[in-house]
């Protein structure tokens, strides 16, 4: 026992030593936070956090994994942009929705929040200055990708500034206890696919299926209604008190979820690893080879491709396309310059980040 009060007075005396230095730490932030709005400077900048959390797992010697030091920084991070100037997050609500969890691995609890009703609120009110950023998933790694963003994005006059991915887990929720008594599921139509060998093994077709706007509005009806269930995250059943039969019913254990985070007026400096992503609107798109003349700019500048989409054009009545496109280099980078200039306004610039998916 003595040896176990001698480690703890060591453990006390490092924390006091920790909260000196953070307190010293959040001094020099104040002053940081003065100076940029004076110059009317953003506070969030993803490509300067990256380069902190890379520089520290570079430094560390002992047994922080690189996981340990990103998640402590990035708390701090929010704590340090919060104390600088605090800003409005606006997320695809409602609480303890899989957004809001996003949200919060970013900027923190300290944070101010705004859930919102849908995706297309979330860029209205980015757009409209009552709230500096926006937080929207884009895609899920067994589902595909989120239409709706896509097509806003091409829309709003805004910038992506850092994309995450978080991973998915659901939870079956209800207040009985044997899951014989449950004639009724409520969750989100994507949930409902990406937990189907769970749903069909314990029930076949003997459950209705019945889809709502989100996971927690799936918590509240279970939580009031007879005979019913939910599929959730397990944050929205613990914000209603609904119980939890089992974890993790995701038919996948790789399930998870990019979410991009933008706003009005931040644009990323150049770091030693970016990702953009632009539209592309061709006017030739109908021709043969259109496309594939266009996506070879690429290859000849040796710029690696991650992802390219489809959407409608949506304007008149021609089968025409716009196409969605992520590569690994920043808009500034001189090749991908070559590229802009040559084909001018057939893209539309979406924003350049740090890559960490």
């Amino acid at each position: 026992m003595s040896k176990l009060v001698s480690f703890r007075k060591k453990i006390d005396a490092i924390d006091n030593q920790l909260i000196q230095l953070l307190n010293q730490r959040m001094e020099v932030v104040k002053e940081v936070g003065i100076l940029k709005r004076k110059s009317n400077t953003t506070i969030y900048k993803p490509d300067r956090e990256k380069a902190i959390i890379q520089r520290l797992i570079k430094h560390s010697k002992g047994l922080l994994t690189p996981t340990a030091i990103e998640a402590i920084f990035l708390e701090v991070f929010a704590v340090s942009r919060n104390l600088e100037l605090p800003e409005r997050i606006v997320y695809l609500g409602p609480e303890g929705s899989f957004t809001h969890q996003a949200a919060e691995s970013r900027y923190g609890a300290m944070s101010e929040y705004l859930p919102v009703n849908s995706i297309s609120s979330v860029f209205e009110t980015v757009s409209s200055d009552r709230a500096k950023y926006g937080v929207v998933p884009i895609e899920n790694n067994q589902e595909g990708v989120v239409e709706e963003t896509l097509d806003l994005l091409g829309q709003a006059n805004l910038k992506i500034v850092s994309e995450l991915s978080i991973p998915i887990h659901f939870a079956f929720a209800t207040k009985k206890e044997e899951v014989k008594c449950i004639t009724k599921i409520y969750s989100k139509d994507i949930a409902f696919r990406q937990c189907r060998k769970f749903i069909q093994d314990l029930y076949g077709k003997k459950v209705e299926l019945i889809p709502v706007n989100s996971t927690s509005t799936a918590c509240q009806l279970a939580l009031e209604e007879d005979n019913a269930a939910a599929i959730c995250s397990h944050i929205a059943a613990k914000e209603v008190g609904l119980p939890i039969l089992f974890e993790n019913i995701e038919d996948s254990a790789d399930n998870h979820t990019r979410f991009l985070i933008f706003a009005k007026d931040v644009i990323n400096n150049v770091s030693n690893d970016d990702k953009t992503s632009i539209v592309v609107r061709l006017s030739d798109s109908d021709k043969p080879g259109a496309l594939a003349l266009f996506l070879q700019e690429f290859h000849k500048a040796k710029i690696n491709l991650s992802k390219i989409e489809s959407r409608p054009a949506k304007n008149g009545s021609d089968f025409k396309y716009v196409f969605f496109i992520d590569f690994e280099a920043h808009i500034e980078d001189k090749k991908v310059n070559k590229i802009v200039k040559k084909y001018g306004d057939a893209i539309k610039w979406l924003g350049s980040y740090p890559r960490t998916c």
